[in-house]
């Protein structure tokens, strides 16, 4: 039996690392750049999230915006205790920082390169690069099940008797087309995981500013979320920022990326809070400059702008505080407000919201139902999660059951 599987990035190499080891079944992957796994290589900055130490499945599947009714199967088959088990008896030791994120030991993500390669190896899997598809076709047989054809844009083709696409998320709906003549329907796709743009804003001027704890929500939608944030030279990044764009992904999109978006730069403190720690402070500590006496270990340059845009100068003190200036403050702190027009997306960490439709792939195979002998595993699927080692989480899950059924 001949495996084919289509794209050596997470997926797609680690279902070859798992395909059992029978006589007879040969596994060769087809990558149409010039290497493999470059998303584990760059992920994490370098260091490879590798999945979350969140081992509650219910609790755990709340991390996908799409795609919960294929994860609630794959989860709990090979979630990420699994995943740490697999790695660990391989020989790589993995550690948890403290917002849950799983990274190898070695704070490289070359090791995790290196653990699934060797596995791969061991079971002669052959690679081949710069191999795009053009297109698959398909054989009849006597057992029922078809044969593919895989012509390759280089002209090359290949027959194979199962395949697995682990193509990754395409970003253009064109790309899918050779999917799509199998049969499959694609749900449109988007990006997810960007960051937001507010150009020519003057908090731009902070890049490099990072709070640990913010709540940030979408104008007009119910999309809330919390976690750091970042400033950048263009606008807005970090956890919260990304796991926002992940959950509004379609939403954000159909607004062509032009909304509004309300920071409350103290997480959960509310008017009340805000107003009795003030209250506190005039009596208390009066006499201190507003300026050098920040109640709330904002990031003194941060405090120091939000105190310009109130209008708040260097010499006033807390007991001289006027209240409209301490209300423009407490506006300012909970309820700031960024016109967002774009968005920036990276290459290496880009992440598709769309896909192969899900109501078409068997959950406990991740075989095709409409095509016998063809299975789709990661994010060529229209499930992704939000920023923490999600995603690889489901691509590990799913190229493991892709793996344990396409030799069958």
């Amino acid at each position: 039996m001949k495996v084919a599987i289509i794209g050596a990035g997470a997926a797609g190499c680690f279902a070859a690392a798992n395909i059992p080891y029978l006589d007879g079944v040969e596994v060769a992957v087809y990558e149409k750049t010039g290497k493999g796994l470059q998303k584990v290589k760059a992920s994490g900055g370098g260091r490879c999230n590798v999945t979350h130490e969140c081992f509650d499945i219910p609790e755990l599947l709340t991390r996908y915006p799409r795609g919960k009714q294929l994860l609630r199967k794959s989860l709990y088959r090979f979630g990420p205790q699994q995943t740490i088990d697999w790695f660990e008896q391989r020989g790589v030791k993995l550690k948890t920082e403290p917002d849950g994120r799983i990274f190898p030991v070695s704070d490289d993500s070359q090791t995790i390169i290196d653990c699934i390669w060797q596995q791969m190896m061991q079971h002669k899997v052959k690679v081949y690069y710069h191999k795009g598809v053009a297109s698959i076709n398909t054989q009849s047989t006597e057992t029922g099940n078809p044969r593919f054809i895989i012509t390759f844009t280089d002209t090359s083709v290949i027959s194979a008797d199962r395949v697995l696409i682990t193509a990754g998320g395409f970003p253009k709906p064109e790309q899918y087309k050779w999917i799509e003549a199998q049969g499959h329907t694609i749900q449109t796709p988007v990006p997810s995981l960007f960051t937001f743009n507010i150009p020519k804003h003057p908090i731009t001027e902070l890049m490099g500013v990072s709070v640990p704890d913010v709540t940030i929500k979408i104008a007009g939608t119910k999309i809330v979320q919390h976690g750091p944030l970042l400033i950048t030279h263009w606008g807005m990044s970090g956890p919260a920022v990304l796991k926002t764009s992940a959950i509004g992904a379609r939403e954000l999109a159909e607004r062509n990326y032009e909304f509004q978006v309300i920071v409350n730069w103290l997480n959960d403190l509310t008017d009340v809070d805000v107003r009795g720690i003030i209250t506190q402070l005039r009596k208390e500590q009066g006499k201190q400059l507003v300026q050098n006496k920040n109640p709330f270990n904002l990031p003194r340059r941060l405090w120091e702008y939000q105190l310009i845009q109130c209008g708040i100068k260097e010499d006033v003190r807390w007991g001289e505080l006027p209240a409209s200036a301490q209300n423009k403050l407490l506006e300012h702190l909970l309820r700031d407000i960024y016109s967002v027009k774009g968005k920036t997306t990276f290459k290496e960490e880009f992440v598709t919201c769309g896909g192969v439709n899900l109501s078409e792939i068997d959950p406990q195979t991740l075989q095709s139902r409409v095509v016998p002998g063809l299975f789709f595993a990661g994010e060529i699927l229209d499930a992704d999660g939000i920023t923490g080692g999600y995603n690889f989480q489901h691509a590990w899950s799913s190229a493991w059951i892709a793996a344990q059924n396409i030799s069958l």
